[in-house]
């Protein structure tokens, strides 16, 4: 990435505004991955998803695979390694089987709802102090979630239900994954994929549907757009502070929608947006706590 490291040799100013530009390319690629993905749950099984899409990622990531293979044998605490990659694992195939069902814009909410939870868990799970302002904010995003998912006996459904709960992983894999801040990039983002590629390769042997030559073509590109928009993430959060771009990662409701309403014609309904604006505003009041108190942000990434 000879690029990138140009970019890491500009003055302060210039890497500040790198980073931004790396974040926001990086959230228009993941949610348009995660869009080729529910056109691709319309006729595939989400274990072929899986499956295929971690097969091209895999094919991508392998020449770093290779030279960095050491770093796979010396993986600090294996057995928080294994239950990293199973929460990632299931909160990917939560997120495109939801997606199956519902709008795009209404799973992107309940992730989005994702750093709420790790502060609430933080404080329960890990004895963080959390003050009462953080509270606040994490009972406003929880009445956020409420809002947007519109509970009653006739509107709670599964697909919303496997939303949330992929949602609730993807927290405890944000929670577990500050523990190992010390293990490579590589190994963070090719795990992720094999825990797929696993998952997907069982799931495809019940249900195998052959592709087209053209879904061929999507499912490679969605799993090389996944590793690329991984990668700026990586290293938008290396030439700028957190504290600057990953505010920007909120921009991925605003993509949730448009591809929503121009590829599958979904109208997003007021519940979903307002429930979705007090999300993001909880979360980005937890951010800025976080920040002005010296403490690990949560990060908003979406799924691998």
């Amino acid at each position: 990435m000879p690029l990138f490291k140009n970019l890491s040799a500009y003055d302060d100013r210039s890497a500040r505004l790198a980073g931004i530009a790396l974040m926001v390319l990086s959230i228009f690629m993941f949610s348009f991955g995660d869009a080729m993905g529910k056109f691709l749950v319309g006729t595939y099984s989400v274990g072929q998803l899986l499956f295929l899409r971690a097969c091209a990622a895999l094919l991508l990531l392998a020449p770093m695979i290779w030279r960095q293979r050491h770093d796979f044998v010396r993986m600090e605490r294996p057995w928080l390694q294994l239950l990293r990659v199973t929460l990632s694992t299931l909160e990917v195939a939560a997120f495109f089987a939801a997606t199956v069902y519902l709008p795009l814009a209404d799973v992107i909410t309940y992730y989005l709802a994702g750093p709420i939870f790790v502060t609430a868990m933080s404080a329960i799970f890990l004895g963080e102090n959390v003050g009462w302002r953080r509270w606040s904010a994490i009972l406003i995003g929880f009445c956020g979630v409420l809002i947007a998912l519109r509970p009653s006996a006739q509107t709670v459904s599964l697909p919303a239900l496997i939303a949330l709960g992929g949602s609730l992983s993807f927290a405890t894999l944000m929670l577990i994954t500050r523990s190992l801040r010390k293990t490579p990039d590589i190994v963070m983002a090719s795990s992720q994929f094999i825990g797929t590629f696993s998952l997907g390769a069982a799931l495809s042997a019940f249900h195998w549907v052959p592709p087209t030559p053209g879904s061929l073509v999507i499912f490679a590109l969605a799993g090389c757009i996944s590793v690329t928009a991984l990668f700026c993430v990586n290293r938008s959060l290396k030439l700028a502070p957190a504290s600057v771009v990953v505010p920007y990662q909120y921009s991925m409701i605003v993509w949730a929608v448009i591809f929503g309403f121009v590829v599958f014609g979904d109208v997003p309904q007021v519940a979903t947006i307002v429930g979705a604006a007090i999300i993001i505003g909880a979360g980005f009041y937890i951010y800025l706590r976080e920040r002005d108190l010296g403490r690990d942000v949560a990060e908003v990434n979406p799924p691998a």
